[in-house]
């Protein structure tokens, strides 16, 4: 199926201009919309990223990628994010796009964007500007809580929590770090959120992961399967030897990609 991309820009949850990128199928009027959120100090232009959209698109799936504040081409000051600015931002991507596409009916998130879609999915409430139910979710190589993150960061600079900010390198590259972010991380009950998820959810993850434990994948699961609430029906798959950012072998992102766009069609089809 044709595709067509083009770059866009909206604003923010902080108020600051994102950056994004629209892959939707051309000459089609109705197809289904997903927001593809990135990971923590990624953007919309990782190599999984762009061709699990763009494939998307092929298709016949719409999706909107772009960078959260501070990150890509994005404007903002990195630092002064955290996961709760990162929910603000899908929410504002998910108005721009329900304007721009047609109504939102899958959330896909790697790593962090992963967890804060289910952050989303889990609190029900769609923001304003977006009417339907709550989307679908698919979610790739993502923690099932924010604490272990504000761990991490702190043991590779203890300066965050002692001066107030620090310096870590994550990807080759130098980030500010401030305490308020890791003590957002640490407020945040992401488990909590996750028990509350009703929608239909797709969870792939790597027992090679070495940057999410594959333990996680399987904590997700069980809280949604256990939801006092009665959790919608999710589903594990395995990505057998699979690294992170699915970086390595283009089989994977062809998998996740096919696999992705069945469960969209079955579960988040417009109409």
């Amino acid at each position: 199926m044709p595709r067509r991309s083009y770059r866009v820009q909206f604003p923010g949850g902080c108020g600051h201009e994102l950056a994004g990128i629209v892959d939707r199928p051309d000459h089609r009027h109705t197809f289904p919309v997903a927001v593809f959120s990135h990971c923590f100090t990624c953007n919309k232009d990782l190599k999984a990223i762009v061709r699990i959209s763009r494939a998307l698109a092929d298709l016949g799936i719409g999706v909107l990628r772009f960078d959260m504040t501070g990150l890509g081409g994005s404007r903002g000051d990195f630092s002064h994010t955290s996961f709760s600015t990162n929910v603000a931002d899908i929410k504002s991507a998910m108005r721009f796009a329900s304007k721009e596409l047609g109504p939102v009916t899958a959330l896909v998130g790697l790593s962090f964007g992963g967890a804060a879609s289910l952050a989303i999915a889990g609190n029900q409430g769609l923001p304003g500007g977006v009417h339907g139910p709550a989307p679908a979710v698919v979610t790739l190589a993502t923690p099932s809580d924010t604490v272990h993150l504000a761990l991490l960061l702190s043991t590779m600079d203890p300066q965050i929590e002692s001066q107030g900010i620090g310096s870590v390198t994550i990807g080759g590259r130098n980030w500010s770090i401030r305490r308020e972010m890791l003590e957002d991380f640490r407020r945040y009950d992401l488990p909590a959120a996750i028990s509350r998820v009703k929608s239909p959810t797709l969870l792939f993850h790597s027992p090679a992961d070495a940057t999410v434990g594959f333990d996680h994948a399987i904590r997700i699961m069980g809280l949604i399967q256990t939801s006092p609430s009665g959790g919608g029906p999710v589903s594990l798959i395995t990505l057998d030897g699979a690294d992170h950012l699915l970086s390595q072998r283009q089989e994977d992102i062809d998998f996740v990609t096919a696999t992705t766009a069945a469960f969209i069609n079955r579960y988040a089809s417009p109409g």
